[in-house]
């Protein structure tokens, strides 16, 4: 994508996010969210999402939650059964990937008042007691970006490639950033919630590793804290096969890192 693609994308994200905040706002109101915003993506997760929004905490480390979930272009219904569960929904009238739809659940809950953003899984694969373990040295000012690590804890996944896949990017990220990173690709990730408004975030899929290197080369506190990666519970992933995902994810580390590393340099 040169120059002139990359502004024309963010232009139509720009209005695509416009659209979206207009519905959110009509629906909702304008909501004062607690400290927490628990962020979630979902495209076609019908099958999980009512069980994944009624599972989430009500409070975490002591400070009100409240939970946020980014209808990646409405398809199955899937934003009546979150609002019928209590929780808001943000539908982006397209679907555009992941990237862009969490981006857009942290521009919501920044402009809503939220202190500390946390990212979970639509398709059941977050263990929610590991979102307070991941918050805490945030919320402690222990740190301003936490990851989750399986590697540090557990995973139920017994796919060899991709489980191979988490090691060889964890290595290839250490080395770029000099920092020791153990998995670039966890669900849950806690972070102060003007980051997510301080770095450039253009990918609209593979999004978990520009924010990871964008965090990490921009000087912020670092930490990991270890978690268990279930399996789904319901539908498939949207990421493609093993090569497809390793090869685009791929492509973002690189192209992040380069960035980075010629934004620090001017």
């Amino acid at each position: 994508m040169n120059d002139r693609e990359r502004r024309r994308y963010r232009q139509l994200n720009d209005l695509v996010d416009t659209v979206a905040i207009e519905e959110f706002h009509v629906a909702h109101g304008t909501p004062v969210l607690g400290p927490v915003a628990v962020v979630i993506a979902a495209y076609k997760e019908r099958g999980s999402i009512g069980a994944v929004v009624s599972a989430m905490p009500k409070e975490l480390c002591g400070l009100m939650a409240s939970v946020i979930v980014v209808i990646d272009g409405e398809e199955d219904g899937s934003a009546k059964i979150v609002r019928d569960h209590g929780s808001y929904a943000v539908i982006a009238p397209v679907n555009r990937g992941q990237g862009a739809a969490l981006r857009l659940g942290y521009r919501v809950a920044r402009e809503q008042g939220a202190k500390y953003i946390i990212t979970a899984d639509a398709d059941g694969q977050t263990d929610v007691n590991d979102l307070e373990i991941v918050l805490q040295p945030v919320v402690a000012d222990e740190a301003d970006f936490v990851n989750g690590s399986r590697r540090l804890g557990r995973t139920e996944s017994r796919d060899a490639v991709r489980n191979i896949g988490v090691v060889l990017f964890a290595k290839i990220i250490t080395l770029l950033t000099h920092t020791r990173v153990t998995d670039t690709a966890n669900p849950i990730r806690a972070m102060r919630a003007e980051l997510t408004g301080e770095f450039i975030l253009d990918e609209p899929q593979f999004q978990a590793s520009e924010l990871l290197i964008s965090a990490i080369k921009s000087g912020s506190r670092f930490l990991e804290r270890p978690v268990t990666m279930k399996q789904r519970t319901a539908g498939v992933s949207r990421k493609g096969g093993n090569f497809s995902y390793g090869k685009n994810y791929a492509r973002v580390v690189f192209r992040t890192w380069y960035r980075e590393r010629k934004r620090i340099a001017s």
